[in-house]
């Protein structure tokens, strides 16, 4: 195959992302199988090209300058089922895995519903969790590309090394996500749409409507605030999450709630603001650019720092800067 003719350049990557912000890929290529996959890799090495891997663009930034480099998307989107088991290729939407899971009566992924365009290959990547549920629950095995050997290799749930937010493929570039098989259990069709019902309702009357990437902070360690920062925690926090003297809310607060209180709802800059409906949100009302983004992001860490002497750390990603 000659790839260099299935390799596209200059491709605007704005349409691409769900904050919709960025500039060109100055290399760009749909990883549908896995001898094209391989030889794009091997096309970018041989031309000491930097390879950037994409999935649904769900929870990234792009550069507005665009990314100097080759952008691979996943399009590798097979998927079967196996028992109680869903073998999913990394370009697999959750989306389309709930709803062949809900067609076959099994239940575990229901809390990914209304996700917009996240795939398999990146909820797995961050460990992706909503409503107490995560991809550690279900990842069993995940198939690899490791750039060292060039060869495909699996991994077990345990390899993944998954903690919040984060996994061994958040951690090291070194391997690539390219299937992932997901283990679920079998229950009636009811109990599982109930529960999609329930997800897609909460999303759509908890978050903004505008082009987003979803929460851009990870949530903050109850214990923590209260050990650097205990005025805050027992004057602000104390009646909020803590039941007969215990924390409650699995021992965390979300950032949303610290920038609410700091009252930074509706705030501005450029394009992007921070949404009225959820404070972790930030929204594209239609001419933001990522620099936009990167600024209101240090705005907001540095008030959070400035009144309440905690220190937020990004969920999203900054894609190729």
């Amino acid at each position: 195959m000659n790839i260099k003719a299935k390799i596209k350049e200059n491709i605007s990557l704005k349409n691409l992302n769900t904050f919709q912000v960025g500039g060109m890929a100055k290399y760009f290529f749909e990883a549908k199988n896995r001898e094209s996959f391989v030889d794009a890799l091997n096309w970018a090495e041989k031309e000491n090209i930097d390879i950037f891997i994409l999935g649904g663009g769900s929870n990234i930034i792009v550069p507005d300058k665009g990314i100097d480099g080759l952008v691979i998307q996943m399009k590798n989107i097979d998927k079967k089922i196996m028992g109680n088991r869903i073998e999913c290729g990394a370009g697999t939407t959750l989306s389309q895995a709930n709803s062949l899971a809900v067609a076959n009566n099994l239940s575990g992924l229901e809390w990914s519903c209304g996700i917009p365009r996240a795939t398999i290959g990146g909820a797995t990547r961050g460990n992706a969790e909503a409503f107490g549920a995560k991809m550690a629950d279900i990842v069993e095995n995940v198939e690899v590309f490791n750039k060292s050997s060039k060869k495909f290799e699996f991994l077990s749930n345990r390899m993944c090394k998954f903690d919040y937010r984060t996994s061994l493929f958040k951690q090291k570039n070194n391997y690539i996500i390219w299937k992932v098989i997901l283990k679920l259990f079998l229950s009636n069709q009811k109990t599982i749409q109930d529960k999609v019902d329930q997800a897609l309702d909460f999303r759509l009357s908890k978050y903004p409507k505008l082009p987003s990437t979803g929460s851009i902070f990870e949530n903050v360690d109850l214990e923590k605030i209260k050990n650097e920062n205990s005025k805050f925690f027992n004057k602000e926090l104390k009646n909020r999450f803590l039941k007969d003297g215990k924390i409650c809310r699995e021992n965390n607060i979300g950032a949303g709630l610290l920038i609410d209180m700091a009252g930074l709802k509706g705030k501005s800059i450029g394009g992007i603001k921070i949404s009225l409906e959820h404070a972790n949100h930030i929204v594209n009302t239609g001419k933001g650019t990522s620099e936009d983004v990167v600024m209101m992001i240090s705005y907001i860490k540095q008030q959070i720092r400035h009144k309440f002497n905690i220190q937020l750390k990004e969920e999203v990603i900054y894609f190729g800067f």
